[in-house]
């Protein structure tokens, strides 16, 4: 039997040394287009498709491969008496390896500049319906989607004369994985395209970043999966300097440090453990805002992750060095600042280019047998239809502090509480089943700091209770949701002990 391979591939890496390694094992090799050139120009020797099917290519090459003198010889079953005796009869020849990758869809449409036209032209249909039919028969014929795989590909030709059947399938599977997430990308732009918001289907696809030593425990196997076009602010797209692989945990802190240091445009630094923030504070410069951020919470900041949005310099390093530390995320470093930092070796360093805050993206989460998706929680205060239903007004300095506990509490598991002064967190409570339970751990954590300071409240307050705890406190104005059936009471609470209270009628719940 006649040993062909047929190669078309746009990435082509290593591609002319391959094709040489296959016409050194004995294969004619069939190409198309620039991969036909580029074989040709390495010393290659080459058949055109054209040449195979007898058929020009045609329609600017939309239609080139999608022919039966192509596909009968990847379809048919090289051992069945039927199918050779047709194959024989049409002059098919079989295909035995495939070696092909598509259309670069995807760089194209993260181009700025990229017209829908230019994208629609680059969706693959040639090479993704031979991938398919070569897998679909791995039974008989090897696909090759991924340069990587060229080695065992030779390997095998080289010991057995073939590849190898666990080969074959391994590489059929690939292919599948390729070319769905191929097809993802196209339906997920062609559906913003069209502005449907809750497809159907929803078929999305991420790519493999690192195996993680274990997950959230050491007996949970994990891994670590990026989007391909995800948003380059972002953990998944972080550049790490120095220290350990990161973890499962350590993934999941990172990311909620650096979805509460964005709400700040002021130079800023937050402390977060086990996804829920334990200080956050704000200055005139980093060092000054990582000091607030140590002085919000000197206990639990150990062993914590950092997130700052501004260079860490030399003088902030080394307070940070001063603390065990998993990980400190920043849009840079300075030179004397990793050399500060660096001297611990575990430490991991993040660069997060805080200059590439895109559109949000949508958020998921699994459930047992399905998926939630929402839009991300980027409501603020300017967005808020602010009331003030007591008869005291916060002043300008609880306005700042009010300000300052309604962008950190968001971030903080439900219910929740944020007491804070106007430049830094002072006490939090989170996760509690009641709010006046998150109140007193908050209240309580703040201590004698509670006093002139402000709360801040993720919902409403179904009851007077936790007003009444706040005014014992020394707590002078508090921010809340309003809307429930007994906000009269709250109010009238407020008014006894003069403090200011703010409605802001959104609700910041985060489970």
């Amino acid at each position: 039997m006649k040993k062909r391979a047929l190669i078309s591939v746009s990435d082509k890496t290593g591609i002319t040394e391959f094709a040489q390694q296959l016409v050194e094992q004995g294969f004619e090799i069939i190409s198309t287009g620039g991969t036909k050139k580029a074989l040709q120009e390495s010393g290659v020797p080459v058949i055109g498709v054209s040449d195979v099917t007898g058929f020009p290519e045609i329609l600017e090459g939309r239609v080139k491969t999608l022919n039966p003198l192509i596909h009968g010889g990847l379809l048919g079953k090289f051992d069945d008496p039927s199918h050779v005796e047709q194959m024989n009869a049409h002059k098919i020849d079989p295909i035995q390896i495939v070696c092909v990758n598509l259309y670069p869809f995807q760089q194209t449409i993260e181009k700025p500049e990229v017209t829908v036209e230019d994208a629609i032209e680059n969706i693959d249909i040639g090479g993704p319906t031979m991938l398919r039919s070569a897998a679909k028969n791995h039974q008989y014929v090897a696909v090759v989607v991924d340069p990587t795989d060229y080695e065992q590909v030779i390997s095998d030709l080289k010991e057995a004369n073939e590849v190898k059947f666990e080969t074959r399938r391994k590489l059929a599977a690939k292919v599948f994985r390729h070319t769905a997430a191929y097809d993802s990308i196209i339906a997920n732009y062609m559906t913003e395209l069209t502005g449907v918001e809750t497809p159907e289907k929803l078929t999305v696809t991420y790519e493999l970043k690192q195996p993680l030593r274990y997950g959230e425990n050491p007996h949970q196997k994990a891994a670590f999966y990026g989007k391909p076009l995800g948003s380059k602010f972002s953990i998944a797209n972080a550049t790490q300097l120095h220290g350990k692989e990161l973890s499962y945990n350590n993934i999941n802190d990172a990311d909620a440090a650096l979805q509460i240091v964005k709400e700040f445009s002021e130079p800023a630094a937050v402390a977060v453990k086990h996804m829920n923030p334990c200080g956050v504070g704000t200055g005139s410069d980093v060092f000054a805002a990582f000091e607030k951020a140590f002085e919000a919470d000197p206990v639990s900041i150990f062993g914590g992750i950092i997130a700052l949005n501004r260079e860490v310099d030399q003088k902030t390093a080394e307070k940070l060095h001063e603390i065990f530390l998993e990980i400190v995320i920043a849009p840079s470093f300075s030179a004397e600042a990793i050399s500060v930092l660096t001297a611990k070796k575990n430490i991991r360093l993040l660069t997060i280019p805080f200059d590439q805050q895109g559109k949000p993206e949508m958020k998921m989460t699994s459930v047992e047998g399905g998926l939630l998706v929402q839009e991300q929680d980027h409501y603020s205060l300017e967005n808020a239809t602010i009331t003030v239903p007591t008869d005291r007004k916060p002043t300008d300095e609880e306005w700042e502090a009010l300000k300052l506990g309604w962008k950190v509490v968001k971030h903080v598991k439900s219910n929740a509480i944020v007491v804070t002064d106007k430049q830094m967190t002072l006490g939090i409570g989170a996760g509690q089943m009641n709010r006046v339970g998150s109140a007193k751990i908050a209240l309580e954590q703040a201590g004698e700091k509670a006093k002139g300071a402000t709360l801040a409240s993720d919902a409403f307050f179904p009851m007077d209770d936790t007003v009444e705890a706040a005014a014992k406190a020394g707590i002078t104005a508090i921010i809340q949701t309003g809307g429930s059936i007994r906000d009269e009471d709250s109010i009238k609470k407020a008014n006894e002990y003069g403090i200011a209270m703010v409605f802001t009628a959104v609700r910041h719940f985060k489970h």
